[in-house]
């Protein structure tokens, strides 16, 4: 009997060749995105053999998009964008008004219209997120000062992002081209406002009260699988609402929803359970794009591929660079800002398909984004690397800024490394701190970091598969490194790494099968815990210990 498999089989083929590009271009140290975005190229329909369905793709993409936009959302802080606001936000405006302009202006030199110009500028501003912050993370940057400024720069081209969203199908006739009076544009502009507006307002009465009363209750529930549908239910379900009922793009919606979120105080535990799915169709959405780029547009128009790809790294760069000097900012701090917005993403990538869709950017302009963004996601790498040689050279790193919490003592020693500070991490922590052991703690979120340092333990964000990290927590004059995360094959990379940097350190971490018990194991750990037979063991001894089984009984012991 036959079936139609076209959704299977676009399924099976994106995360196939995403994964075996990704991996060669994690290889060759370059940004996963790039081989994402050649894999869709490889399954689009202007590269030989295999030809995805292209009516099937943009619907996956566009469950990408809400999927990214509501991890925007959920990581979204104002408080990043306070501590900077004074240079990020003058800096973030000064550098896209530079960008569009340049954008425009080759756009113009094309003989494309004003307001195709405007779009394709607009993209061209938008640096990646997921590139940025990848690259600050590996140089542990995101805590100091320069860091922060180049996060927050990043909130505010997001917002504007947003906003361009929400405004582009009310303006549309008029970039366009279209004949249009002031009374009808200034209509479709107060429609469009009122509709956000009311949505807006919605979100902040009444879902801002609704969602985490939800949520509260279904994690009280206890089920893991039903704190992870209600979190996925209201991603989705948010951003299709605000477009069924208020006109409202999927992206803002699914912004929203994650904001909402993160005022939750499980907040942490959302983005922790969908991480898998967000970052999986996350990966659909990159190949989807893909599959829309003819790369033919590198031999037909290299003139045009080069004068994009020079907005975007020279252009952004010099304008951003410029801007932190007249704002009094030292030459280290503007070249760290300049090479972190000399890239585009998925942002640019949202805008032009918008912009393409309302047919006010011709497909050649989205063509030029996408080998724009190619170039400079694969070119920027390079660009850290000159940093780090001549921050090198110089030797005057930036100093790690911690928040209510002093950087890790110079003459710490016999210290325990925990890595993982969540449900189980904050709890063996605590039991620690009381007892006088010396504690530092390694986690890759901000939220549970300053939980940490607010309770007075020495806690460095990072993930701790990153060297740098590594070496801040002194692993070389530690005593103990406890493991308390839950993701089994990167514990076990962590601890090969820090067998290698300190033979004699005894490791315990944390497993749930027989099978990952050996795993940690094998690469080196002192002994493994796994959480239901010590569960299981406690409730044993309980037993044991009331008659008439006292003292006739001994169980095994749970640690392996």
């Amino acid at each position: 009997m036959p079936h139609e498999t076209s959704l299977i089989t676009i399924l099976v083929a994106g995360f196939v060749l995403a994964f075996i590009f990704g991996a060669l271009a994690q290889r060759l140290k370059l940004s996963p995105l790039v081989g994402y975005l050649v894999a869709g190229i490889v399954a689009g329909p202007f590269t030989p053999g295999f030809v995805g369905d292209m009516e099937l793709a943009p619907q996956l993409a566009e469950i990408g998009v809400i999927l990214l936009m509501f991890g925007v959302g959920l990581h979204f802080s104002w408080r990043d964008l306070m501590s900077v606001k004074g240079i990020a936000l003058p800096g973030a405006v000064a550098q896209i008004t530079v960008a569009t302009l340049l954008g425009w202006g080759l756009a113009r030199w094309l003989g494309w219209s004003h307001g195709a110009g405007f779009v394709f500028g607009l993209s061209l501003s938008c640096a990646s997120t997921v590139v940025l912050l990848r690259a600050l993370e590996d140089r542990r940057l995101v805590e100091t000062q320069r860091g922060r400024i180049a996060v927050g720069w990043l909130i505010v081209e997001d917002i504007a992002c947003v906003l361009a969203l929400v405004l582009l199908p009310a303006l549309a006739g008029l970039l366009n081209g279209e004949a249009a009076d002031a009374t009808s544009v200034l209509t479709a502009l107060f429609s469009t406002f009122l509709k956000v507006g009311a949505f807006m307002v919605l979100m902040l009465v009444v879902g801002s009260r609704v969602i985490p009363w939800i949520l509260e209750r279904v994690a009280g529930a206890g089920s893991r699988e039903l704190f992870t549908l209600c979190v996925l239910a209201i991603a989705l379900g948010v951003a299709f609402g605000s477009a069924a009922l208020f006109g409202v793009s999927f992206a803002l919606g699914a912004f929203f929803a994650g904001m909402l979120l993160n005022e939750s105080e499980f907040s942490h535990q959302a983005a922790s359970e969908t991480l898998p799915l967000r970052d999986a169709f996350a990966v659909l959405f990159f190949v989807s794009v893909g599959m829309l780029f003819d790369p033919m547009i590198l031999l037909e128009h290299p003139t045009e591929v080069l004068a994009t790809f020079l907005i975007i790294v020279l252009g952004k760069s010099i304008a951003a660079y410029v801007i932190m000097r007249l704002l009094g900012k030292p030459k280290g701090s503007a070249l760290l800002i300049s090479a972190s917005l000399a890239q585009i993403g998925e942002f640019s990538f949202i805008l032009a398909g918008l912009g393409l869709a309302l047919d006010v950017l011709p497909q050649e302009g989205q063509d030029l984004i996408l080998a724009g963004a190619l170039l400079s996601i694969i070119t920027n790498p390079l660009l850290f690397a000159w940093l780090d040689r001549r921050e090198k050279r110089a030797r005057q790193p930036d100093p790690v800024v911690y928040t209510a919490q002093p950087a890790i003592p110079p003459d710490l020693r016999d210290h325990v490394i925990l890595i993982g500070f969540g449900r189980v991490g904050s709890e063996l922590g605590r039991l620690l701190q009381t007892r006088d052991i010396p504690l530092v703690v390694v986690d890759d979120e901000e939220l549970l970091i300053d939980r940490a340092r607010a309770a007075g333990i020495p806690a460095i964000r990072g993930n701790a598969v990153n060297e740098r990290v590594l070496a801040e927590a002194r692993p070389e004059t530690a005593h103990t490194a406890m493991l308390a995360i839950p993701n089994t094959l990167e514990a076990g990379e962590i601890i090969a790494k820090l067998r290698e940097i300190n033979p004699s350190l005894t490791i315990v971490a944390r497993a749930h099968s027989d099978a990952e018990l050996k795993h940690l194991l094998e690469h080196g750990a002192d002994a493994a815990v796994m959480a239901e037979r010590e569960l299981a063991h406690s409730l044993a001894e309980m037993v044991m210990a009331t008659p008439p089984y006292r003292g006739d009984h001994h169980l095994p012991p749970a640690v392996a």
